[in-house]
């Protein structure tokens, strides 16, 4: 049976707050949405601990996944309506790619864990290797539902997922640096923050889309909307993902989960209590894709709600302050204070606090553009204009406003640390001293050398 003989006699409409109406309109896509593989999705949010900054920001990836298959398909619908193939190998859309385009457009982001890149980070999990995993694997039901299509189609779809798929122009529409994936995150995110950075004209990127042999270029009167996009990704980076706060969050649900772990690895050091079997497999290393798929963001709360009563103090409060929201304070440093940061670590050991879980750097980075450099390990595809006389030129070479931040990473390097520190909740004189040599260090949330600043 053909994906086109599966066709609902009546098109299933999701009401959608960014997209309006997600129109599914074939019975292979609609037996997908419905299996317990992809439902698992409403269980895990989009943002992770985001939602601990942006309290709007509960949407999950099961919507975020949808919102991915509607974009995908509005540029299927447009690019068979005005660029339909002629001949083989003319560069133009060939429709029969509708169907792998679409089932990866809904499955993309299958594979993410609860707490999606804490969650990797401790226990050495990849989504993307996951979501392989889920589409090819004969006993999940994504993959009964695919094969209906033929043999080799969960292969194809996953191919797909990870680039290596024959035809250009379906991995750009799921994966490039205008992609369907991000123009919905940005446009979700945005809305669920309430913020407005992720907002673009999303109607006029997809209207100047075209296909072409090497993938996908842009008609260079839509050079604008392109901008438009790239900035607002910069600005959602900088304004809602890189929030000190959701990384100060994301700190203390890591050294949570890797507390938990030590535990459970050295039993012959702490008193036996409650075990957290479902975790069990990813303590030990030894997980199956049922033990994963069994996970999602309550499964993980309900066990830091247990751990809040753990005999082991590290343990306890480290929950209490991920549930009660209590986050560490953070400063901004850079290569010249880096040298600080063992001496602010021994200051915080000695006030009481464990640095190994109580304090951390980070450093959060990103690219708002690049221009490909084969030489990269992951090289980016560059954004091509076509020119009225058919020619493609890059981006960059075009727009002074891209050109500024082609290339450039932008972010900050952050120490984070108990907030105590800053204000003195002991009451033990003894104390006073650390507290008031940590605070010279630390001014208008830089770290700095108070010897530099007398």
């Amino acid at each position: 049976m053909s994906f086109q003989d599966e066709q609902l006699a009546k098109e299933k409409v999701f009401r959608d707050p960014i997209h309006g109406q997600i129109i599914v309109d074939n019975q292979i896509l609609l037996d997908l949405i419905n299996t317990p593989e992809f439902q698992r999705l409403r269980r895990i949010k989009q943002l992770g601990t985001t939602s601990l900054t942006f309290h709007g920001a509960e949407h999950s990836r099961f919507g975020h996944c949808l919102g991915v298959y509607e974009i995908t398909r509005r540029m299927c619908n447009r690019f068979q309506r005005n660029y339909p193939t002629r001949v083989p190998g003319d560069g133009l859309w060939d429709d029969r790619e509708r169907p792998v385009a679409l089932c990866a457009a809904l499955l993309h982001d299958l594979g993410h864990g609860p707490y999606s890149h804490t969650f990797e980070h401790i226990f050495h999990t990849n989504h993307e290797a996951i979501t392989r995993e889920i589409i090819t694997s004969p006993s999940t039901n994504v993959n009964k539902i695919l094969r209906r299509v033929s043999p080799s189609f969960p292969e194809e779809v996953a191919s797909v997922i990870d680039h290596s798929y024959r035809n250009p122009q379906v991995v750009q529409m799921i994966s490039s640096q205008v992609d369907a994936d991000r123009m919905d995150y940005l446009q979700r995110d945005s809305y669920y923050t309430g913020t407005n950075y992720g907002k673009f004209d999303l109607d006029r990127v997809l209207l100047m889309m075209r296909p072409i042999k090497s993938g996908i270029a842009f008609d260079i009167s839509g050079m604008h909307a392109v901008e438009d996009y790239i900035i607002s990704r910069l600005q959602m980076y900088l304004q809602v993902y890189f929030h000190p706060v959701s990384r100060s969050m994301e700190v203390i649900l890591d050294h949570l989960l890797m507390r938990a772990k030590y535990i459970y690895q050295h039993p012959s050091e702490f008193e036996p209590e409650f075990t957290p079997y479902m975790l069990m497999p990813f303590f030990n290393n030894r997980f199956t894709l049922d033990d994963y798929l069994a996970l999602d963001d309550g499964v993980l709360t309900t066990y830091f709600n247990h751990w809040t009563h753990s005999r082991d103090e590290i343990l306890s409060d480290l929950a209490r302050r991920f549930l009660d929201r209590r986050p560490l304070k953070s400063a901004l440093y850079d290569e010249h204070s880096k040298p600080l940061l063992p001496k602010l670590r021994k200051l915080i050991q000695t006030a009481g606090f464990n640095s190994e879980y109580y304090t951390a750097v980070n450093d959060s980075f990103k690219l708002p553009y690049d221009t490909y450099n084969p030489q990269n390990s992951n090289p980016q595809t560059q954004i091509e204009l076509i020119q009225p006389d058919g020619d493609l030129i890059e981006l960059s070479q075009v727009s002074t406003l891209v050109a500024s931040v082609s290339g450039k990473e932008a972010g900050d390097q952050r120490f984070f640390f108990p907030k105590e520190m800053l204000n003195q909740h002991q009451d033990i004189e003894i104390f006073e001293p650390i507290y008031e040599e940590f605070q010279s260090y630390i001014q208008n949330n830089h770290v700095v050398n108070p010897k530099e600043n007398k």
